[in-house]
């Protein structure tokens, strides 16, 4: 009997085959379940022990701090477990995925998130980590003032500390290289290369070659705009050897992305061609917005020093696009001025000056000269701060040295009185300043808080209430007596702050129209409307600012007038950065109540509205916000006068 044929003769080999790749998958599957398994079990005893510190913590959770859909199940189990340090930690890293996906405002939201725990839990390790996450992420979107201000808080805490730990000693480092890079963005390179060059030295110390090689890159980015080009690439170079030696693929991107920058800065574009074209993919892959951006902008300029202009143009049109869904104002900077060089080469002279005008509009944008000069003040501060305590460190090493050196006991004395007396003038001057501005402060304070407790109002208010217990009217007396009595307190605790949230400050007006109202037999109506996205609780003013003009528009305005009387407050939003308060009454009018006021025999002087514009002034001068305040007499068709406009403009703190 002949043997069955097979229409395929290899089929038995390739049933053998299926069956073993069945078997390797089972048992991967089984190893991947295990794997969890053991995993799930080190979460569930990290939230039932509850560790505080970073290390522990890291311990545990580091193989997932990229894994956002674990890190999120882990928030939600630490919220069961009550494990705040926990949820921090997680919060953290979920944050600085987001971040290094170029979306900045929901990792502003979690970092926000987690260091408010922190602070809540005096947590300085996690405190200073939120300080400086947020502070890289507003460095990304840049928001330079705001992001030194969050690396300079985390660079004191952690420098504070008594013993930090490895944790603190780490961030102390990214706060220094963060300010360097704050430092860079304003041209301040030397200042920058000095943060640096401490941190290279203290990641040294701690044997951490990630730091070493993220420290070299950016002493070389500095030498680079100093236009010191064989500088710069030798530190690219030696950052990207430490990259190779520990495998750090996205370090590698970063420092092959600058070398190539050098040789194209050395029309060298097929050396830059040959680098960015190995790491073009690699970027996509990371999906880092910022260094993508970058890749693909030099990969443009590449290729237009190669003279393929219709290659370059995708590269650089590619990099713009992907700048601008991402916000990256200073990248779409950057892609704007090769396309404007690109258009030259074309003889599209028109277009060039299209993308020049707009690569000059962000510049402004993103190095405005108010950012300017608040961060050269802070930095002439900082820098301030830092010499005085030089000097003190001097004045110590001078005392030892004149015992040693006894021979030149005679110039070291000399200097080191010279070094004091100045030190001691500057300081006097310094003190004598701070003190002359104290007194002006206070005063106006005082002078604020006697407009707001004025004796007329009290007596008349108390009488007013008074009336009501004569007549027998307890549910009245005693609502208004409360009422007045929250008003008083609310004045004397907002005559000891700088300022509030507007959101109180209208509870306060509230109370001050109520009491008002009493000695008008309630003919005043008020209403208070909020444009609609406006969150009064997130906008600061100076305490107790609105009640004056409220007080201006009842007594010279309303008092004086029969028939319906009116006050219309409105807040609405004038531009991204400002608000608008807007106080209407339906009053006499200015010019009127000024003849009113000349006939009285009794003349009431009135000093809150000056008062309260020379705070607003002070306000604005102390923290570099501009207010502004403006009196608007209203007219009816023909002339004649129907009330008072006050329009208050107050940036969104």
């Amino acid at each position: 009997m002949p043997k069955p044929h097979h229409p395929l003769p290899w089929f038995p080999m390739l049933r053998k085959t299926r069956g073993l790749a069945a078997l390797v998958f089972f048992v991967f599957c089984g190893l991947l379940s295990a794997q969890e398994m053991a995993e799930e079990e080190a979460h569930e005893r990290l939230l039932i022990l509850k560790p505080k510190s970073f290390k522990e913590i890291d311990k545990v959770l580091k193989p997932i701090r990229r894994d956002t859909v674990k890190l999120k199940a882990f928030i939600n189990k630490a919220e069961k477990y009550t494990y705040e340090e926990g949820k921090v930690y997680a919060l953290n890293y979920v944050g600085i995925v987001y971040r290094n996906l170029s979306n900045y405002k929901k990792s502003v939201l979690l970092h926000k998130e987690a260091l408010k725990i922190a602070q809540e839990l005096e947590n300085d390790e996690f405190i200073v980590m939120g300080l400086n996450m947020l502070g890289v992420v507003f460095r990304r979107s840049d928001a330079i003032k705001t992001a030194l201000d969050y690396n300079q808080q985390a660079l004191e805490l952690a420098e504070s500390v008594a013993s930090p730990t490895l944790h603190l000693k780490r961030h102390i480092n990214i706060a220094l290289n963060c300010i360097g890079n704050l430092y860079q963005t304003l041209g301040q390179y030397d200042l920058a290369i000095a943060n640096f060059k401490r941190a290279l030295e203290n990641e040294g110390a701690l044997n951490n070659k990630r730091g070493l090689a993220i420290n070299n890159q950016n002493i070389g980015d500095c030498e680079e705009q100093k236009g010191n080009l064989d500088t710069a690439l030798g530190y690219y170079q030696k950052s990207l050897s430490i990259n190779e030696e520990i495998g750090n693929d996205y370090g590698q991107i970063i420092c092959k992305n600058s070398i190539s920058q050098i040789y194209l800065k050395r029309n060298q574009p097929k050396q830059a061609l040959e680098l960015l074209q190995q790491i073009e993919q690699q970027a996509i892959k990371t999906v880092d917005h910022f260094i993508l951006t970058s890749v693909l902008i030099n990969l443009g300029w590449a290729h237009l020093n190669s003279g393929n202009l219709g290659l370059a143009q995708t590269y650089m049109l590619k990099g713009k696009n992907l700048a601008t869904k991402s916000d990256i104002p200073s990248m779409v900077m950057y892609a704007n001025k090769h396309l404007s060089d690109l258009e030259i080469e074309k003889g599209n002279y028109r277009e060039a000056l299209t993308y020049y005008k707009e690569a000059d509009q962000f510049d402004k944008e993103i190095t405005n000269e108010r950012t300017l000069r608040y961060m050269n003040d802070l930095i002439l501060k900082y820098e301030s701060e830092k010499k005085t305590s030089q000097i003190s460190v001097l004045a110590k090493d001078n005392e030892l040295i004149r015992l040693r050196l006894r021979k030149n006991q005679t110039t070291i004395l000399v200097s080191a009185l010279v070094i004091g007396l100045i030190a001691t003038i500057l300081f006097i001057m310094y003190r004598q300043y701070q003190s002359n501005n104290e007194k002006r402060v206070l005063g106006l304070e005082q002078h604020m808080l006697r407009s707001q407790m004025n004796p007329h109002f009290l007596f008349n208010s108390l009488n007013s209430i008074k009336l009501y217990i004569i007549n027998n009217e307890q549910k009245n007396a005693v609502h208004y007596l409360n009422k007045f009595s929250k008003l008083v307190r609310r004045i004397l605790d907002g005559s000891s702050l700088k300022e509030t949230q507007l959101s109180e400050e209208l509870e306060t007006v509230e109370l001050y129209l109520n009491i008002e109202n009493i000695r008008f037999s309630n003919e005043i109506d008020y209403n208070i409307s909020i444009e609609e996205g406006i969150h009064p609780e997130q906008v600061k003013i100076p305490s107790l600012v609105l009640q004056p003009f409220l007080e201006n528009a009842i007594w010279h305005g309303l008092s004086a007038k029969e028939g319906q009387k009116n006050i219309w407050i409105d807040i609405t939003r004038k531009d991204d950065s400002h608000i608008q308060i807007s106080i209407v009454d339906n009053g006499v009018g200015r010019k009127v109540s000024e003849e009113i006021k000349e006939n009285r025999v009794l003349k009431r002087k009135s000093v809150g509205i000056d008062i309260t514009k020379e705070r607003l002034a002070n306000f604005a001068k102390d923290y570099q916000y501009d207010f502004s305040v403006e009196i608007i007499d209203l007219f009816e068709d023909g002339g004649h006068p129907k009330g008072t406009k006050i329009v208050l403009e107050v940036p969104i703190m």
